[in-house]
């Protein structure tokens, strides 16, 4: 009798073992490893942590390290998703946009920059409306006002004064840029209004998802639908006077949108302006205000900036506007722009959602899942970038880095179509600050933290000096 159940209880181990053997999931079955934190919050406490110590790099690679290089399991902003990592990682995501996964924002930012959720059809037209408006061709035209712009904004706000809060006066600059190509808006007290306004949006977008009378966030929709109101009065006007077209974003959409069929709403339309206001005003100001940043580390390369901006002064007439030609030939300044952008990238990344399971690395990402492509994954490897913290714009001579690992506007079909823009801003900031002036920094060991962007701990006060040329 002991002999048969002893039997018996082989035959069920040996058949239990086969299951095992047959039913335990392949590496082609496993989800990404990595840990989802604590309920809720996940690890986004963490990941703000690490922003606010000035390397938000260390959140991915110490998981990178531990996990897995190639893509790993979190959960940030309430939801469970896979960061994606390295130039492959970068690569796959943005070359399955709308095959595999699609673009995805958190709810609270939706909730603040969306006043109702945009159709697919809604979101493809908007796109080809602003890529279109953004084209290199259509670029030549702003230049003028961007260049009249900045040099009043230096005059007024630089001029006459020892010390200035360099990254305030890049965010005054970018807002007041954004009003008058995107809406032609140049009136000072409407600009200020609509600055006071905005720079509430920006504090709910930066707070806890909290929507009662008195928090940030609820003070940021509020204010958000006070903008998309003063749009709509703009947007009404703008289309009862046919004969006032401008040359501005606004002109463009009402045009293309045109008169029978519209596919956007007046509201719609109050959405796209507002999101472009967000999505130009941080990222550029950032970048603005890491250029004083590094050329004050970096005397020598100030001084290259400065000799190659001077070439350009020279050929033009005293109180001529910088022209296209001009942009082409500041080459050497936008290779400091881009490796401002690699070391302190304007943005962190971008989310998308899942529409269809598929496997990657040997890891199954499910349908709906979340994912997260980082910047911080490839910027500052060592395998795609020499000597990673080193300031050195040269390397962006040439054929440059390897595709898919310097993206500070993401790849695809989806990167930003503001790229050439923004770098055509800066750099015009770029000339009229060093033409200008020489600087140091007031906080000399100042740190950079991270929010949903880069910027100086302190505000970057700098004690300027003319530039004596």
């Amino acid at each position: 009798m002991d002999l048969f159940i002893s039997s018996q209880l082989l035959l069920l181990l040996v058949f239990c073992l086969f299951l095992s053997l047959n039913l335990r999931p392949s590496s082609q079955n496993k989800l990404p490893p990595g840990k989802t934190g604590w309920p809720i919050i996940g690890e986004t406490l963490e990941y703000l942590s690490w922003g606010q110590k000035g390397c938000p790099e260390k959140f991915i690679t110490q998981r990178m390290n531990k996990y897995s290089p190639h893509v790993f399991t979190t959960s940030l902003a309430g939801e469970k998703m896979a960061i994606f990592c390295g130039a492959s990682g970068n690569k796959f995501m943005f070359s399955n946009e709308n095959k595999l996964v699609v673009s995805w924002w958190p709810p609270a930012i939706s909730k603040i920059v969306n006043s109702t959720k945009p159709s697919v059809e809604k979101s493809k037209a908007v796109r080809n409306l602003i890529v279109e408006f953004l084209k290199p061709e259509a670029l030549h035209k702003f230049i003028p006002v961007m260049d009249r712009t900045t040099r009043l904004h230096f005059e007024a706000e630089w001029g006459g004064t020892t010390e200035v809060k360099a990254f305030a006066l890049s965010e005054m600059l970018t807002f007041e840029l954004a009003c008058r190509l995107l809406c032609s808006i140049d009136d000072p007290v409407h600009v200020k209004t609509l600055s006071c306004l905005f720079a509430k949006v920006k504090a709910g977008l930066m707070s806890l998802p909290i929507d009662f009378p008195g928090t940030a966030f609820n003070s940021g929709i509020k204010a958000a639908n006070l903008i998309r109101k003063d749009l709509s009065v703009l947007i009404e006007q703008r289309r009862s006077d046919k004969l006032q077209i401008r040359g501005d974003l606004l002109s463009h959409i009402l045009i293309s949108n045109g008169e029978d069929e519209k596919i956007l709403s007046e509201m719609d339309i109050a959405d796209v302006v507002l999101g472009l206001l967000i999505a130009s005003h941080d990222t550029t100001s950032s970048v603005m205000a890491s250029v004083v940043y590094f050329l004050t580390d970096h005397p020598g390369i100030y001084a290259k900036v400065l000799t190659e901006q001077m070439e350009i002064a020279k050929s033009k007439r005293a109180g001529d506007l910088l022209t296209w030609e001009n942009i082409q030939r500041m080459k050497y300044s936008r290779n400091v722009i881009n490796e401002v952008m690699r070391l302190v990238p304007p943005s962190q990344g971008g989310f998308k959602e899942v529409i269809s399971e598929f496997s990657y690395a040997d890891f199954i990402i499910p349908k709906g899942w979340k994912i997260f492509w980082s910047v911080h994954s490839t910027h500052k490897d060592p395998k795609y970038f020499k000597n990673p913290e080193e300031f050195d714009p040269p390397r962006f001579e040439g054929d440059g880095p390897m595709p898919f690992t310097f993206i500070p506007f993401g790849g695809g079909p989806r990167m930003c179509p503001g790229n050439e823009f923004a770098r055509m801003e800066v750099l015009i900031f770029m000339h009229h600050l060093v033409m200008n002036f020489r600087w140091e920094k007031v906080f000399p060991n100042e740190k950079i933290i991270y929010t949903s962007f880069p910027f100086p701990e302190k505000g970057l006060p700098i004690r300027l000096s003319p530039c004596t040329l």
